[in-house]
């Protein structure tokens, strides 16, 4: 009786299990592990308490935080202007670069070390998702970025403590450190806004597009109103500093806000933990967990990133098996996004800034590619600003939208082809097809990274994120990589009007 009855008792353990592939306990030992896990589960949400961060069993009580005046999409915004706004900063002040470094490629140098090192960036920040805290990721960039930004301002503008060649080098070293901070900040930002709702994400994008517009609309005022080059270049880098700073002094302020808590503390804590691990995989959902089931008391570290269980080890598994597993699950999930966002950049990249910028008129001279470009920069804020807008798009016609972007490419090699007498050669031809392609830039390349947060469960949008990243990524590289083969076509653009003009000389009386 007694070995039966001690049977009817673990056979009930086991039918308890939330899974009846995963077996946790048994007989008495089971009810001594669950009294266990009941206690350490009470303390971890008295320590949540504590801290004033509530489990989810009490924000599904408490009302959903009000964004009040919008100050958190304020900062979101201001987050993707800390993105851009370093790189902007370096290659916007082209006049100053031209008259320093004459005769060389000084802008395009900048571009190529950017894109190279962005990609490098990304690539790492997506392996060390789950191993380094998000908001020390963030932080890490914001300082990456402001340091090269200070230290250029101080040392080669004003001081000019370097030879010219030292000065080029050490620019591009500069370069390369921000691309290598901004990239990792804009990489995390993404996982993080990701768990906030939709709006957010669009707000970061927007952002980034406003950095470009308020770098140019600096660097014309500086320009206007300092006649001195030097000290206009000057105020110019202060300014972008002291943006920046703000940038960085509001994400401080925003991540530690009941709104922000709120949205990023509720993945962690959508379930308990109990003793050992599990896996499970959910083909048809294309969802995967990996939870650590040892109860522990949350320590105040594992609040700062969405990739850490609160009261828990870290919710993938640190084997690269695991790991790969994770991602591949993701990707499935949001294929379709991953290649829309990459195609859009590369069709971009292709175009701009290199070909556009060598865009010639006889007439208008180096004002048409000036206006070219900033057709683009406005067009492309006002297409993230219609991103906001509620289409429910499915994954494959957002892919086959963004692929149509690519008759882009043979119209805009009208514009410069054939050399000195082009196809399509009155300006506002160049100025229609760039304001079309900013538009479809803007929201072809904001959508996808909207959309793609929405396709997983609430603990993988942080790798989402980052993993949508690294498409962006990949469609900016693969595009610069390609648009060198555009160069060939302009080489004698602005030769063929000087010799028009010697023509139209030398046949005059």
């Amino acid at each position: 009786m007694g070995s039966v009855g001690s049977q009817r008792l673990k056979e009930s353990s086991v039918a308890g299990t939330p899974d009846r592939t995963v077996v946790t306990s048994f007989g008495f030992e089971g009810l001594q592990l669950e009294a266990r896990a009941a206690a350490a589960e009470a303390a971890r949400e008295q320590s949540l308490r504590a801290r004033g961060i509530l489990t989810s069993m009490d924000s599904e009580e408490e009302p959903v935080p009000d964004d009040r005046y919008h100050a958190i999409y304020f900062a979101m915004l201001l987050a993707g202007v800390g993105f851009l706004l370093p790189y902007n900063s370096f290659i916007t002040d082209v006049d100053y670069l031209h008259h320093k470094y004459p005769g060389t490629s000084i802008v395009f140098d900048m571009s190529l070390t950017y894109i190279l090192v962005a990609l490098a960036a990304v690539l790492l920040n997506n392996v060390l998702v789950e191993r380094l805290n998000l908001h020390t990721r963030i932080t890490t960039g914001y300082l990456l970025a402001l340091g090269p930004l200070l230290f250029i301002s101080v040392c080669d503008v004003w001081l000019q403590l370097f030879a010219h060649d030292q000065a080029y080098a050490i620019n591009l070293a500069a370069v390369g450190t921000v691309a290598f901070g901004c990239t990792v900040q804009q990489s995390s930002f993404y996982g993080y806004t990701g768990m906030l709702p939709k709006r957010y994400t669009q707000g970061v994008m927007t952002g980034e597009s406003t950095a470009g517009v308020m770098i140019s609309l600096s660097r014309i005022l500086t320009k206007l109103l300092l006649p001195d080059e030097r000290a206009s270049t000057l105020i110019f880098f202060l300014v972008s500093v002291g943006l920046e700073l703000l940038c960085f002094l509001l994400h401080l302020l925003v991540r530690r806000s009941r709104f922000v808590l709120y949205y990023t503390t509720r993945p962690r804590d959508s379930r308990g933990c109990q003793a050992g691990y599990r896996v499970h995989h959910d083909v048809a959902a294309g969802d995967i967990h990996f939870e650590h089931q040892a109860p522990a008391v949350a320590h105040s570290d594992s609040l700062d990133s969405p990739a850490h269980e609160v009261g828990c080890c870290p919710l993938t598994l640190s084997t690269p098996p695991a790991l790969l597993l994770h991602r591949y699950v993701v990707a499935r999930v949001i294929w379709a996004d991953m290649l829309s966002i990459a195609v859009t950049y590369f069709i971009t990249l292709c175009l701009f800034p290199g070909l556009e910028s060598e865009i010639r008129h006889c007439v208008l001279g180096e004002w048409l590619p000036i206006l070219v470009m900033a057709v683009f920069n406005l067009s492309d804020f006002v297409g993230k600003i219609l991103a906001a807008l509620p289409v429910d798009w499915r994954g494959t016609h957002l892919l086959a939208c963004s692929c149509l972007r690519v008759v882009f490419i043979p119209l805009f090699i009208l514009c410069v082809y054939p050399s000195g007498t082009p196809a399509l050669r009155h300006p506002a031809w160049p100025c229609i097809f760039s304001l079309l392609m900013g538009i479809s830039n803007g929201y072809f390349g904001s959508v996808p990274m909207i959309l793609a947060a929405g396709k997983v469960s609430p603990k993988q949008r942080e790798l989402a994120g980052n993993t949508m990243t690294v498409s962006y990524m990949s469609g900016l590289t693969l595009g610069s990589a390609v648009a060198y083969c555009t160069y060939s076509l302009t080489q004698d653009a602005h030769s063929s009007c000087l010799r028009t003009a010697n023509g139209s000389i030398s046949a005059g009386p």
